[in-house]
């Protein structure tokens, strides 16, 4: 009889890597400050972060997160369903719906839940998802936990696409879920394209768009603003551990779509709700969006140089269009050593590797922010330009 923990034991790569020293994960920090973090003592320029907008620290927030917790306490304790809705859950989510132009919306304690939360219960045994294969994990162990048939189309390929439309109009219900900005290249979605073909074949269509929101848009809406689509979208997902400064998730559609999923959701129904703090936190940081629009302006100011710094280097930095930019180095060993001398030299960057990314794509991701100044997007990119070059990656 095989021991259920054989594989745990047999499990050593995490203890090589420590020993080696390059090990990129679990790194705890000791003060968060904004751009910049301390670690081991030592002080470096935050560059892994999603938090776009810098308003984990913004004055406002602060103050409405530290205001509820005054109030209500540190949380709920029951779920959305029995004792655990304020009049706050209530706000966010009507605000929340008016800021992406949907008729309802209704918030989930973390992202990951979010995705789940909503797939699992729409698709029945006679439905079918049709997904982008580089779709969030989040979404993929959505589909798992319904019961219909699951299609992965090539990356933003609508010939793909379509390709599993026609072998699923059997009478069956279809969703297609699309990213509406991909976590690891930073690259947006084709969504008009993308609409256009679902439509021809009476698909519904989702789009998460947690890198999206805060982000793309005139007033940082998202995805949909930034294509002018969005009477087009059925339903739009996002998350608040990015721009929104919290932690938790939303979906926004119809109200009766909504409400179907309110009370059919177990990822809601037998989960804690939000904790005040965290509620109050996202109202306050759409407000600040609503309000600071330079805050984007120098998210995209900030996006652009670091942007144009990478690629007059020399680097690989695939197709992004956000703030989202990859250093693509190619393989496991290479992006671990890269990880750990830009650490070395003051930069605290995410280290990617397989299965996180397909093979021969493994990275160092970085993000730009708000609130990055001048001084520490020069100082990374001259770091960059010392390691790449230390390590023959660039010339």
């Amino acid at each position: 009889m095989t021991d259920l923990f054989d594989k745990c034991t047999a499990f050593n790569r995490d203890i090589e890597a420590m020993s080696t020293g390059f090990y990129p994960f679990f790194r705890a920090i000791s003060r968060m400050d904004g751009p910049h973090v301390i670690v081991d003592g030592r002080e470096l320029i935050m560059v892994g972060s999603n938090n776009y907008l810098g308003l984990t620290t913004h004055p406002k927030v602060r103050q409405a997160a530290m205001r509820a917790l005054k109030e209500y306490g540190t949380s709920c304790s029951g779920s959305r369903f029995l004792n655990g809705t304020l009049e706050l859950h209530e706000q966010l989510e009507a605000s929340l719906a008016r800021f992406v132009g949907k008729q309802a919306a209704l918030i989930f304690s973390t992202g990951f839940q979010t995705s789940q939360g909503v797939i699992a219960p729409l698709i029945g045994r006679s439905d079918t998802v049709i997904m982008d294969r580089l779709v969030h994990a989040s979404t993929v162990e959505g589909t798992r936990l319904g019961f219909g048939k699951v299609r992965r189309f090539l990356h933003s390929d609508v010939d793909s696409l379509r390709s599993y439309l026609e072998v699923s109009t059997d009478g069956t219900g279809i969703l297609v879920v699309v990213d509406g900005v991909y976590s690891m290249d930073g690259d947006i979605a084709p969504l008009p394209e993308i609409i256009a073909t679902a439509k021809e074949f009476g698909a519904r269509i989702m789009v998460d768009d947690a890198h999206g929101i805060g982000v793309l848009g005139k007033e940082g809406r998202g995805t949909q603003e930034h294509f002018g689509l969005n009477d087009e979208i059925d339903l739009v997902i996002g998350t608040f551990s990015k721009s929104l400064a919290s932690l938790g998730g939303f979906v926004a559609g119809d109200a009766r779509v909504v409400s179907y999923i309110k009370h059919h959701s177990r990822a809601l129904i037998f989960a804690a709700a939000m904790p005040p703090s965290s509620v109050a936190a996202v109202q306050a940081a759409l407000d600040v969006i609503q309000t600071e629009p330079d805050t984007l302006e120098r998210l995209w100011r900030n996006t652009r140089f670091l942007t144009e710094g990478m690629l007059d280097l020399g680097f690989d930095i695939g197709p992004t269009q956000t703030p989202i930019v990859p250093l693509i180095v190619g393989d496991d060993a290479r992006a671990a050593i890269l990880w750990k001398r830009l650490f070395d030299e003051g930069l605290y960057t995410n280290c990617v590797v397989a299965p996180g990314v397909p093979r021969g794509q493994q990275r160092i991701r970085m993000c730009a922010m708000a609130t990055h100044s001048e001084e520490d997007l020069k100082r990374t990119v001259e770091i960059c330009a010392q390691v790449g070059k230390e390590l023959g990656l660039i010339k």
